[in-house]
């Protein structure tokens, strides 16, 4: 019995999967069991920022784990309070406290619940083709209808608006909202950055109705937009900034920044089993010094420019749009993008899907400038072929 054989037969099939079975990685590259190497643009959907087995992250976990592993938050730790530092430290200003926890949809939830808490109100505006996690509370944020509707009745209090459309938020912020949850590009949704000016708008409707303002960045936090944090592009500060993904360098985590309108928390509003653990806390310190040393955020903001202008320039009528911001970028196809993707992983290049016509490239941030040209390359090639 090989390894999918095995797999196949023993795992719960919630998720679905490719035929291809991963043993190794090393920075932009991944190997099969069969030693084929491939050009990671899936990075484990964006979280793999700093490649696979980055070496200054594996030493951290590495001592980390001879030191100390877990001590819950009942209790303090120093390498916690110094990640806890660092990463106020960087925050959008204002953002001055944190929760940390093990996922983005746990993030996510978090904010939902202390926005809830903070308010006195139930009531949250998410966006159409927003993706916000999978738990109860994120998924009543979610908006594609396959992951919501074998799961309902969904919390109450939800309502979806057109993303990007300012009028249309206009008219759904009032006195029973709670909080505004936006992304400021849409992955899952089709790669869609937001217009400045529409996560301005937002604001500034929530400071004037009393509703917080939730920027879900679990996808495009510490640097992947060409900013350490994607609200950063409209100098847009929100209350609850979510993060996860890419924070500990492959090791699961997430966060919630919180601003000054956050309150009424006390000790057991929330709380986590395994959130803010130190070999978390190690890697995502060591993932920060990595990102801020080798100038990451500008590579991605530089890398992010030259493949949107040479995959604009291939010349495919199955080509839509080319869009996305850094090194978060979507080709909007006029058919379905999974024989697209079948055609690259062939090539040796894999990427993902961001609903059935977009094929969306998350590659690392560290990924050189010949493999990023082998990658644009295979694209022009399969998209023309």
């Amino acid at each position: 019995m090989n390894c999918i054989e095995r797999e196949s037969l023993y795992t719960s099939g919630v998720m679905g999967k490719r035929e291809l079975t991963l043993v190794r990685g090393s920075g932009a590259r991944v190997w099969d069991e069969d030693g084929r190497a491939y050009i990671d643009c899936m990075t484990g959907h964006g979280v793999a920022l700093l490649g696979h087995c980055n070496p200054a992250v594996a030493a951290a976990i590495s001592a980390q784990a001879q030191q100390l592993i877990t001590c819950p938050e009942s209790l303090f730790n120093d390498v916690r309070a110094h990640y806890l530092e660092r990463l106020v430290g960087v925050a959008p200003e204002g953002l001055s406290r944190a929760f940390l926890c093990n996922s983005g949809t746990e993030s996510v939830e978090a904010a939902l619940k202390l926005a809830r808490l903070s308010t006195g109100r139930s009531g949250v505006i998410a966006t159409m083709k927003g993706f916000h996690g999978r738990t109860m509370g994120a998924l009543s944020a979610t908006w594609e209808k396959k992951y919501r509707l074998p799961f309902e009745p969904l919390v109450p209090g939800f309502r979806h608006v057109p993303y990007n459309r300012l009028e249309a938020l206009d008219e759904a912020v009032n006195e029973e909202t709670g909080a505004v949850l936006l992304e400021p590009v849409q992955g899952e949704g089709g790669v869609t950055p937001a217009d400045p000016e529409y996560l301005r708008g937002a604001r500034a409707l929530c400071d004037e109705r009393g509703a917080l303002l939730i920027i879900d960045e679990v996808q495009t936090g510490f640097g992947r937009t060409g900013r350490l944090f994607a609200c950063e592009h409209s100098g847009v500060r929100p209350d609850l900034l979510c993060l996860a993904k890419a924070i500990a360098g492959g090791v699961p985590m997430g966060a919630v920044l919180l601003g000054e309108a956050v309150g009424n928390i006390k000790p057991g509003v929330h709380g986590t089993t395994f959130g803010g653990n130190p070999l978390a806390c190690a890697a995502a310190l060591a993932t920060l010094d990595e990102i801020q040393s080798k100038h990451l955020v500008a590579e991605a903001e530089r890398k992010g420019a030259w493949l949107l202008e040479r995959l604009g320039q291939i010349d495919a009528r199955v080509i839509r749009q080319v869009r996305g911001l850094g090194l978060m970028v979507g080709v909007e196809l006029r058919q379905r993008v999974t024989p697209y993707l079948k055609a690259l992983m062939a090539r040796g290049v894999l990427a993902l899907p961001a609903g059935k016509t977009v094929l969306r490239l998350l590659p690392p941030l560290v990924i050189s400038d010949e493999d990023l040209s082998t990658v644009a390359d295979a694209i022009e090639a399969v998209l023309t072929a």
